[in-house]
């Protein structure tokens, strides 16, 4: 759908006059997403996807939480097509940018993990929703884990040349999954219960995304939450978590504590391979690397789980397989800070003249490409001017999608400085290319270095060099 298309829908739908239509950031599904602005300023998002019944089930959804108290979008608008629908707007922030900017050592982060704790025991045991239009299953039995796990084999386990034997594996995925089918899951399941899907709107927090939902176990939502790779939390945060979740079980249904334990880590492991077949799915099939940037921290998940837990030799041949990802993928390569303070490197460069070369001696960083900016370099004025130019800045911070690309790479880049200061390693690369190396590159590294210098100040050691420069 164009965004002329979506201008008269939602004109005729709320009877106001449309000033901008803007598509959100693409996200990992087919679902689209347009911020409509109208004349009187207020918002409203519209959500286009050509699976129907997908929709049907997040309506329907959002419509019972949102008659049960739960602050999730209320439904405003259904388009006759059954692919459009409006929801309210509830802003930008995700959990997940407030965790990048803040780390997990903020007390408001503990704050928000707590109510999204306090909000989850609150949607597995609220009324029942309507589970006949769930899509794709009404619930996550053992045919739901065998799809998780085949995808994880075929996505990832393959894909990544992975060793194992094919036979003794299946033969482990239907014992795990066996035994796994026995945990009671008469409750709401959320299935992607996740920073990313909770939103941090008015000093709360509101959910999205849970047209996945069906019946479940308890366990498994929890898990989605605390070992999501990207969100990278550390053990004891988890630690934390998981004991906030448990006390609040207890007290609420002490019936369902002893066997919510038991099983814990199971769905944690399960969680973490439906994970590594979408990393899988996502970078290696679909040439999507920056997927498989959640690799490594998904490997040291299963390493810690590995050493703490243990899971015995009930699953031989998956432990064997767990293990070798552990071994084979997990990052340790990253070295300590050096008195103290973590170097980070911003640079800017040239695609015509190849990828910069990274410091030998570190295993970390990231690599922008702003070749899909507005290009000040096509304008007459500035093709002798650069990126730390007034004139060539003050043009490209007139530009939205400028400040979106920034603001967007800044959360990625926050979230590894304040990883990497609290794990104590000492250097994290930051790169921006573009087409010459000259303009867009150069003031989107230029305003890293400023926005990371103000940040952390005499935390980190910055340098900032322009590659192409003489």
């Amino acid at each position: 759908m164009y965004p002329d298309s979506l201008h008269r829908i939602a004109e005729e739908a709320f009877q106001i006059p449309v000033s901008n239509v803007f598509m959100l950031p693409a996200s990992g599904s087919s679902r689209r997403y347009f911020r409509i602005t109208f004349s009187d300023g207020k918002t409203v998002l519209a959500a286009e996807n050509a699976e129907i019944r997908e929709n049907k089930a997040f309506i329907s959804f959002a419509k019972h939480f949102g008659s049960q108290g739960l602050p999730v979008p209320e439904i405003l608008h259904e388009h006759s097509d059954g692919q459009l629908y409006f929801q309210s707007d509830l802003g930008n922030e995700t959990l997940y940018d407030f965790l990048s900017k803040n780390g997990h050592s903020n007390e408001k982060v503990l704050h928000y993990y707590q109510r999204a704790v306090d909000y989850l025991l609150k949607f597995q045991f609220c009324l029942s929703p309507d589970y006949s239009l769930c899509f794709p299953r009404d619930r996550f039995d053992r045919t739901s884990m065998m799809w998780d796990l085949n995808y994880f084999k075929y996505y990832f386990l393959k894909l990544a040349n992975v060793p194992f034997d094919e036979q003794k594996l299946e033969q482990d995925f239907s014992a795990f999954c066996n035994a796994l089918n026995e945990v009671p899951s008469g409750f709401f399941m959320y299935r992607d219960f996740q920073s990313r899907n909770i939103m941090t709107a008015a000093d709360d927090l509101a959910f999205v995304d849970f047209q996945g939902g069906r019946r479940g176990p308890l366990q498994y939502d929890l898990a989605s939450l605390l070992y999501d790779a990207k969100a990278n939390l550390s053990n004891d945060f988890r630690k934390q978590i998981f004991d906030y979740y448990n006390k609040k079980l207890t007290q609420q249904h002490p019936e369902h504590s002893e066997q919510f334990q038991k099983y814990y880590y199971h769905f944690v492991m399960l969680r973490i391979m439906q994970a590594f077949g979408a990393y899988g799915y996502r970078g290696y099939y679909e040439k999507k690397s920056h997927f498989l940037q959640s690799v490594p921290l998904a490997a040291a998940n299963i390493k810690y789980l590995l050493g703490v837990i243990g899971f015995g030799n009930e699953f031989p041949e998956l432990l064997k397989m767990w293990t070798h990802i552990a071994e084979e993928f997990y990052n340790n390569d990253s070295p300590e800070l050096e008195n103290g303070v973590l170097h980070v490197d911003v640079s800017s460069f040239s695609y015509r003249k190849g990828y910069p070369s990274g410091s030998p001696d570190h295993g970390g960083g990231f690599i922008f490409d702003c070749r899909a900016l507005p290009n000040p370099g096509r304008e007459e004025q500035f093709k002798t001017r650069t990126g730390k130019d007034k004139d060539v800045a003050d043009w490209l911070l007139e530009k939205q999608e400028v400040a979106g690309f920034l603001n967007a790479c800044s959360d990625l880049v926050q979230l590894s400085v304040n990883n990497y200061l609290e794990r104590k390693f000492k250097h994290l690369s930051v790169a921006f290319g573009c087409t010459g190396g000259q303009h867009r590159s150069v003031y989107c590294a230029e305003s890293m270095a400023r926005l990371l210098e103000e940040k952390y100040g005499e935390n980190i050691r910055l340098s900032l060099h322009h590659r192409e420069f003489s």
